[in-house]
Formats: C-alpha cells, structure tokens, sequence
C-alpha cells in the first residue's frame, strides 16, 4: 500500500534514498528493508528537515512500520509544531579554530608519544591495468584541497592546540617508487610498506595524509595511503574511495570536478560541538554515563597465554572470520522477532562468550560509533568516531530473547547519549588507571556498516595490498560487517597476551552460540554448549585416554619388598647422623608388623600413628600396610582438640607414638586406644621375625585400604579420605614413568604426614630404590634450615606448596640448589611470577606442577614446566594414568 499524507510520503522518500529501494510502501518496516543502527540515526538525523521534528531513536525501534512511525511523528507536530533544527554554521577563518574533543584527546595522546604511529590510518591498493598518473595525482589533490580536515595541522605556541589550515594548493604529497627492474620487486614492496608504516607524522606541520605509488610494472602499481587518526576515521575512508573513485573517473575522461561544494568544514562542526555539548545537555549526557558505569568492573579477566606486559604491547595479529549465508539469515530472522539489528544481536553473543570465558556476568564492551547524527557532516572527513562503553548484563541466568531485550536497551539508551567524548565518559567513570590496559574496557565489536566501497576506477581492477593487521589498541577487537549474504570480518588480538590457537577457539565458540540461539530462543543462554563438536571430543575423550598397566593386584610394601630384595644394602633412610639400608629398614618394620599382626590388626582396619618425623615413623608406616592395616597419621603439631576430633571419628584399634606424640594427644585421649610406643627402651617386638607377613594369609589386597588421611572439610570439620593400594600404587607408576627416579636420586621429605603429598615422598622413593632423607621435624617452616639440608645432603628431589616456594626462591643460598633435578609444586595454585622465579633462580631445575583432592589419591593432573615459559596462568595440566577429568561451571 502507497503511504499516504505529506508526512508517510517524505518518510518513504528518506527511506528509500537511504536503503536503496525504488519504492516504500506505508506497511514496509525500516529493519526488515536493511535498516540498521547506522542507518536508523541517519534517518533521524533527516527528520528535523525532512518533517520538522526531532524524534529518539528509540521511537524508531517501537514503531518500525512507516505508517507507525509517521503517526509519531504527527502526534508531536500536533503537540509542538514543526521544530526548527539550526544548521552548522560556518566560523571565521581569521580566528583561530579549535579542536573537536575527540581530536585534543588525541593530540594530548600524541605530545606524550610524539614518534609514535598507533593512529596511523593505512589503505593499500593493488591497481592492475594502464594507470593516468597525472588523473591520479590530480584526483589526490582535489580531494586535499576539498577536505580541511586533511590539510589541517595542530599548533600549540602557549601549550593550547590550535587548528590551522594549509592552503588547497599544497596537493597531497605522493612518493613515487619504480620497481620494474627489481626482480626482488615483491620483497621490496613489503620494504617500502614497513617503511610507510613506521614513519610517524608531525602533527605540527603536517600534512597528516600522504601517498606512495610504487610502480611495479607498465600495468600493475601499488598506492599506499596513509593518514592520522586526528585527520580522518572509518566513516571517512568510505567518502574517501567514493569521491576518489568519482573524481578520477571524470579527470581522466577530461571532465572537471563533479562533487558539489561542501556547506561546511571539519572547523566549523568542531566549533559548533563545543558550543551544543554543553549547559544542560552536557549535564543530562554525562549523569546517563554516570548512572550507567558506576560500580562497573575495570577489567575483563579473560584468561591469557601469557602475563600480561606491565606496559600495554600494541602488537597484534588476526584471524578471518565469517559467519554463512544460512546462519546470517536465521540471525536477521531472529533480530526481526526481537526488534533488535543484527549488530545487538551479534553484540549479545560476544558479551556471552566473552562472560564465559572470564566468569564475569558484568561486562563493558566498547562499540565504536560513526557519531553522524547530523545530516550536514555525513559528507565530511574528518574525526568524528566517538566509542561508547556499553556494559552488559547477563546476571540471573537470562534467556536468549531476554539477554537480546537488555542488550537492545542498553545499545539504544548509549546511542541516545553517544555524544559525549569517550575521554569525558572516562572522566566521569574515573576507573582505576593501569599502564597495562585500556580504561573501562578491553574488548571493542566494530560493526562495518559503513564499509569502504570498492574502487570503482575505469580501466582498472582494483585489490588489497600490504601485510596483514600488525597492531591493536585493545586485548580484543572483534571488526565484523554484513558482506554480500553473509557476516565476514576478523577478530583482532594482542598478541602479547594470546596465541593464535585460543583466538581460533573463541570465533569458533561464538559460531556455535549464534548457532544455537537461532535454535531456540527461550533457552537460558549460561547453558548453552559452546564446545564445537571436535573440541568437546578433544575434552571429553581425548584428553582422558590415560589408560595404562600397573600392578593392581599388588600392595605397596609389596613393591618395597622387591626393592629390599634387588638392593638390600642401599641406603633407603637418611636422618641426621642416622642412615638404614633398605635391609635394615625392612627387617625393622617387619618385626613390629608381627606385633601388630598379634594385637589383631585386621586389613581395612585404621591404626593411628602419632609421631615426629623421624625413622621410626618411616618404620611405623610400613609395619601398619605390612601388618594389613590402613595407616592414619597424626602431626603432634596438631592441637590436641583437632587430634582428639580425629580419634574419635575414625576410632583405631591401636595408636603408634612416641613422646611427642603422647604429648600432643594427652592421657585423656590416651586412655581410650591400645597404645604401642616405639620410643621404648626394650619394644616388645624386637625378637619377631624379620621376615615378610603374607598379604595373603592375612587376607589383604589391593583393594584394601592402605591409609586414611583427615583434611579440613568445607565446613571446617575433619572428614576422612580413604585409598586404597591399587590407587596409591597407580599414582606412583604413573610418577616414575613421568619423572624417572633413580636409585643416585636423593629425596627430601619434609612434608607433615597428616597431608596425602607425604605419601608419595615415601613410597615413590622407597619403591624406586633411592635415599629419603628426613627434614628435621620443624624445618618445613624454615626457608633457611631447607637450603643447608637441600646442599648437605645433595637433594635431587623435593616438594614445596607454592607459598613456600617464594620464601624458599628468596632464601639466601637457594641459587646454590643446584643438585635439585626436579621440584614438585602442588597443595595450592602455583602463580606464573613464582614458575617465573624458579626458571630465574634454578634454570636447570624441573619444575612440575600437579593437581588434585586427596581423596583421589594425592594428584590426579600434572603439568611440566618448559625452560622457556612466559605465560600468565600456570596450568594444572593433564589427567595421569588411569583417571579422567571433566571440566564443570556453574551449570
């Protein structure tokens, strides 16, 4: 249907003018004609001309419909009558011209790095065919001699930038390189475009713009352009290669200039800003971004492949990415049933999976925006891209269609306020500032809808030239646009923070998100699998294919007593000035397993042992497995409330101890266990037989429980982990066929043995036929007292949870370590600078990080530190030999 009345006839004509439709009927709807965001504030940007009324854009998403949208519009004229928007003046060339906001912010930027060339604005094209230099050239300077804002300079005699002009006559200046002889003409050109690209401006004398033509062959040249920031934007670029493409089309037809005169100059909307951005509407601008930043989180905490530089790198690198014709289509569907574009759609899914990579459901997302809103400076270049700081909200587990409604509000309610200077936004947020990244936000979405035409030049094809995108301004640019059918565009990254492989995994998980949103819109969106099928392969099965052989049918003290048996005269046990060969050690824990075996130790059975670290504890813990029983140790260090706690939870049958031991539990405790003391003078076991108990007259295997170790629980009581041979012993093949101890290596243990890391001190060394030498009982706690026993004794091999690997890297004489071959971290999370440390400290070190709950016996992940790591997050690594990990959230 035709519209109808004056105001539906001048909407459809807007509407048509700008979708490039011949004809608009009043039923049509401005999105599902091709609207977007960009289009939709040009459209209001005409209004107060076209129809006499300034209407928020918001009123356009309500009522889409042309005939909807007219009745707004009626309904206000009734109201107020036709409004009258005054035009940009123009401003005395006489006076000095001041800078826009966007522009003295970058010009601050620039004094403080004045040889810098991070907004250095690059095209380089590729123009195969017969080339009319002189065209060209004549092209080139009409357009400089058009545009103020790129024959400007910016000049400060008293420390105030000023804006002045350089004359129309001045011309573009153009390089020319002739590279036809070379036959390194390609290597060259990539020397020639390093060249351009590293060779700053001066912002005091200009021109801010520059060309190369670099002459390949008769019919094939490369132009490079460059231009600063201050003098141009993306918008820019567009009006750029449009009005290029139609000046040189009629210079080299002999034709004169076919653009019509500019109303107004970059100056002159500079000086308008600063007059219309102030006084209440400045003030009702600057309290939405108050109100919409307060309390908003500084930073984004995505997890990175390296530390973070503690001055932000500008490097960066990219990865294509692009979104079919298929999926594109079910997105404008969904977009359409949601009243959202297909930038707030394509928006909503960034925010989710950037919220789950870094567990955050408050984000701030930069968008840059076009800041067009005025109809006379669409035709302008110049610097008029402002960025706005929307942040996200994906609390309370939203659906799909209600995380597209708070992100629609929120893209609309900053489009309303996107006049403010993003410098004056950070102003008002007052983030906390930090040279290693960006205020307010790290992640920027760029929606092209304004991508530069393709040159239209005749007897010429055109093509990109130069390398690829080398620098970034945030951790993550994400630079997307509707091409032909389809979403295309890259995803841009500091590549000092991430590798090309992570980059890779987050397009593919905002693919499959995309993917699943069209599917159905009322799931909740925390919920979404965002695993490409290979990936979640990879996780699920991949990385859980441990299966290996081990003895499972065997106990530990049974793979002991094959060791006594290949080495019985080695030293197994170092303490001070005493030393056991493995002979003695066995022969010892033999005799008191008989005893134990008398006083009706029974396999599964828990037998309390309660003593400082000493031999006889190393005896003691071997005689309990020997006799059948499940060891359950008991530091003396403990409070006597938290040791008593134990003993009645677990109720022993007996309790091995020696004085301070007794002195720890107390005669109360004491009084209700059959207690054995290994300390006296004349033990009852002495004249026992030395010989190896059977484990299978005693009815024990590898399924019993070897010991039952006490952590503090989540509610702070003691709970008890039990384990059982077969999985201590699965965890110790797994280490030596991971480490490969040795009967030269040395072993230092020093770890109390109420934790479960103790366990493998012992056994994994006593298994392997090296030397365990004990700490002295507090040395644990002293940096110092472990130096002097790491360099007496020459240990290969030790353990440190890492807060008390700092203390022991900053310890006098830890540089003097040299004989550690290898270093366990494990018990808390290892911090990158700490692994940074030991590379510094000990470089020839191993160092290995595990990871896992006693319960399921000491470590189920490992990971080894390479010579040359410098990344920011130390992995836990992957599962050990028999046993599967399976990542979880909150879902």
């Amino acid at each position: 249907e035709a519209p109808q009345g004056a105001v539906e006839t001048a909407l459809a004509q807007i509407w048509a003018e700008l979708l490039g439709v011949e004809r608009v009927g009043r039923h049509d709807n401005f999105f599902e004609l091709g609207g977007h965001s960009l289009l939709a504030v040009q459209l209001m940007s005409r209004l107060p001309q076209a129809v006499g009324v300034e209407l928020p854009l918001t009123r356009l998403f309500a009522r889409p419909m042309l005939s909807d949208l007219a009745e707004s519009i009626v309904e206000v004229l009734s109201r107020t009558g036709p409004q009258d928007l005054p035009a940009i003046a123009t401003v005395s060339r006489d006076e000095p011209l001041a800078l826009s906001f966007a522009q003295q912010r970058l010009w601050f930027l620039a004094q403080l790095d004045e040889g810098s060339t991070n907004y250095h604005i690059p095209l380089a094209l590729r123009l195969r065919g017969v080339l009319d230099r002189v065209a060209w050239q004549r092209s080139l300077d009409r357009l400089f001699a058009r545009h103020e804002a790129l024959r400007g300079v910016f000049v400060a005699p008293e420390g105030k930038p000023w804006f002045e002009v350089l004359p129309p006559e001045a011309g573009l200046p153009v390089l020319e390189h002739d590279l036809r002889d070379r036959p390194d003409a390609e290597a060259a050109l990539l020397d020639l475009c390093r060249e351009e690209a590293q060779t700053p401006f001066d912002l005091a004398r200009g021109p801010l713009i520059r060309g190369r033509l670099i002459r390949m062959s008769d019919e094939e040249h490369v132009f490079q352009l460059t231009q600063h920031h201050i003098a141009s934007d993306g918008w820019s670029m567009g009006v750029l290669v449009r009005e290029l493409s139609q000046l040189y089309r009629a210079f080299a037809a002999g034709q004169d200039d076919p653009l019509p005169p500019l109303a107004i100059q970059y100056p002159d909307y500079a000086a308008w800003q600063r007059q219309w951005l102030s006084g209440e509407r400045l003030q009702s601008q600057a309290q939405y971004w108050r109100n919409a930043l307060s309390g908003a989180p500084a930073r984004l905490a995505l997890p990175t492949d390296r530390v973070r530089p503690a001055q932000q790198s500008l490097a960066g690198a990219s990865v294509p990415i692009v979104i079919d014709a298929d999926l594109t289509r079910d997105l404008k569907r969904l977009s359409r049933q949601h009243g959202t574009t297909l930038f707030m759609t394509v928006l909503a899914a960034w925010a989710a999976v950037l919220s789950r990579l870094s567990g955050q459901d408050d984000l701030v997302i930069g968008v840059p925006s076009a800041n067009r809103g005025r109809r006379e400076i669409e035709e302008l270049i110049g610097f008029f891209v402002n960025t706005l700081a929307l942040r996200l909200d994906l609390s309370g587990e939203p659906s799909v269609s209600e995380l597209l409604a708070r992100t629609r509000r929120t893209a609309l309610a900053a489009q309303e306020h996107q006049d403010l200077p993003f410098e004056q936004v950070v102003e008002i947020a007052q983030p906390p500032r930090h040279l290693d990244h960006t205020p307010l936000f790290q992640v920027i979405l760029a929606w092209e809808n304004n991508a530069v035409e393709s040159l239209d030049l005749p007897g010429l094809s055109v093509e990109a030239a130069g390398e690829g995108y080398d620098q970034v301004k945030f951790d993550l640019e994400l630079d997307l646009g509707e091409d032909g059918d389809q979403i295309a565009g890259s995803l841009h990254y500091a590549t000092a923070l991430f590798d090309e492989a992570t980059i890779e995994r987050q397009r593919e998980y905002l693919v499959v998100l995309l993917r699943a949103m069209v599917a159905d819109a009322g799931q909740p969106v925390g919920r979404i699998d965002i695993l490409p099928a290979a990936e979640r392969t990879y996780l699920l099965e991949g990385l859980n294919r441990t299966d290996a052989d081990y003895p499972s049918d065997l106990c530990i003290h049974e793979l002991f007593e094959a060791q006594v048996r290949q080495a019985p005269e080695a030293v197994a046990v170092v303490c001070d000035d005493e030393r056991l060969s493995y002979g003695e050690l066995n022969a010892r824990a033999n005799r008191l397993a008989h005893h134990l075996i008398a006083l009706g130790v029974k396999p599964d059975q828990p037998v309390a042992i309660c003593l400082e670290r000493s031999p006889a504890m190393v005896e003691g813990v071997l005689a309990i497995l020997k006799a059948g029983g499940a060891y359950l140790p008991l530091d003396p260090a403990y409070p006597c409330a938290r040791l008593r706690q134990v003993l009645g939870d677990a109720s022993p049958r007996l309790l091995l101890c020696d004085a301070a031991g007794r002195a720890a539990l107390g005669p109360e405790a004491l009084a209700d266990v059959t207690t054995v003391d290994l300390e006296t003078a004349t033990p009852a076991w002495v004249e026992l037989p030395a010989s190896n108990p059977d484990p299978r007259a005693l009815g024990l295997t590898a399924c019993h429980l070897a010991y039952v170790i006490y952590t503090s629980g989540s509610t702070g009581a003691p709970k008890g982990a039990k384990n059982e041979h077969r999985a201590i012993i699965n965890r110790l093949i797994w280490m030596q066929k991971a480490y490969a101890l040795n009967a030269t290596d040395v072993v230092l243990q020093k770890t109390p043995f109420g934790f479960d890391v103790s366990a493998w001190e012992f056994f994994w060394t006593l298994l392997e036929g090296a030397t365990l030498v004990l700490a002295p009982p507090a040395a644990h706690k002293y940096p110092d007292a472990l130096v002097k026993v790491i360099l007496s004794q020459r240990i290969t091999t030790a353990h440190f949870v890492p807060s008390m690997l700092v203390s022991f890297m900053d310890t006098t004489g830890a540089d003097r370590c040299t004989s550690l071959q290898r270093l366990v971290c494990s018990g808390e999370a290892l911090p990158a600078s700490v692994a940074h440390k030991v590379r510094r400290v000990l470089p020839l070190t191993a160092l290995h990080n595990l990871y896992g709950p006693t319960e399921a016996s000491i470590d189920v992940t490992a990971w080894s530190c390479p010579a040359d790591f410098d990344g920011a997050i130390v992995p836990i690594g992957r599962p050990i030999a028999n046993t599967r990990i399976y990542l979880l959230d909150g879902h």
